[in-house]
């Protein structure tokens, strides 16, 4: 292989970029390049090498040997160079801008945000509750935590969970239902956020024809820890995500009357703008509370198991 001093930097940048989307026109698109100055500079790099890198194929391009050798390696170095990039133009203390949804932001993120900034003592952090779709065009947020089915095309997307979730209240108020002992038993109580689709989820987990919860709308909240202080006040039973009021399950504070959880396609998400994910804030982040989440489900969640039939 020959191999000159002069590094090509432009057609590596190229090169990382198609064999990272597998196609020519899509790494044209996100280098703001025509797709033939895209096959211009992979020749380039070709003949530099001395090497093929890619099989034109029908629909597809792939990768070859010395494309898949050289991958990791130009991609660490385009990293390190945004690394040094960053340390150059920004000051030692940088802020990180959080938009959250309202329940992950306060029954999660800010009971653990502290251990965030012990490992990085160099990063402050600015935690907003939001309710609406961060659009990362006009708002001044570095990520955002979104709750949905995702994921979606025009942000990185990172998956951190599908929490489990049951029908969750307070001990005194199964008390003065005479006791709870059947699914059925909670339509003796008003139902806390009734529109929640993730009510028919878990009634038909729990092996019964979906209930009509239209007559209960006393309560009718959408966000979780609304819907969680009103059942600890006694005032109905809500359907909960474990990870969030595991403490209160623990202390007695709340009950999950059956031993019986589920969950569905709604995952929390973190999202941030494709050209961010190289930010050296935003990947310490992203590698932290990839690992936070991961394990406080395992101490949080029920274990899996399956469920055959009615309770």
């Amino acid at each position: 292989m020959k191999l000159s001093r002069k590094v090509p930097l432009n057609a590596l940048r190229v090169f990382e970029a198609v064999a990272r989307h597998g196609s020519f026109s899509r790494a044209a698109e996100e280098l703001g390049m025509t797709q033939t100055a895209v096959s211009y500079q992979i020749k380039l790099l070709e003949g530099h090498i001395g090497d093929q890198l890619f099989l034109r194929q029908p629909r597809q391009i792939v990768n070859t040997e010395t494309a898949e050798r050289m991958l990791p390696g130009v991609s660490k170095g385009f990293e390190n160079i945004a690394d040094a990039m960053l340390a150059a133009v920004q000051p030692s203390s940088q802020t990180l801008e959080i938009h959250s949804s309202p329940t992950f932001a306060s029954h999660w993120l800010a009971r653990n945000l502290g251990a965030f900034q012990l490992e990085h003592p160099g990063i402050a952090v600015r935690l907003l509750r939001v309710s609406k779709i961060t659009d990362f065009a006009r708002d001044p947020a570095d990520i955002a935590i979104r709750w949905g089915v995702g994921p979606w095309a025009d942000v990185e997307c990172h998956l951190l969970g599908r929490f489990t979730y049951a029908p969750m209240l307070s001990p005194e108020l199964a008390a003065s239902a005479g006791g709870i002992s059947q699914p059925k038993h909670l339509l003796r109580l008003p139902v806390i956020g009734a529109q929640q689709d993730s009510w028919q989820t878990w009634f038909a987990s729990a092996g019964l024809a979906p209930p009509d919860l239209s007559v209960h709308k006393r309560h009718n909240y959408i966000e979780q820890d609304l819907c969680a202080n009103a059942a600890l006040a006694g005032q109905g039973v809500a359907i909960l995500n474990h990870i969030y009021f595991a403490e209160d399950l623990a202390s007695g504070r709340l009950i999950a009357p059956f031993n019986h959880h589920c969950n569905d396609e709604i995952g929390i998400w973190l999202v941030y703008p494709e050209n961010s994910r190289n930010n050296r804030k935003i990947r310490a982040f992203r590698d932290w509370i990839t690992k936070a989440v991961a394990a406080d489900r395992l101490r949080t969640e029920p274990p899996a198991r399956e469920h055959k039939g009615a309770l």
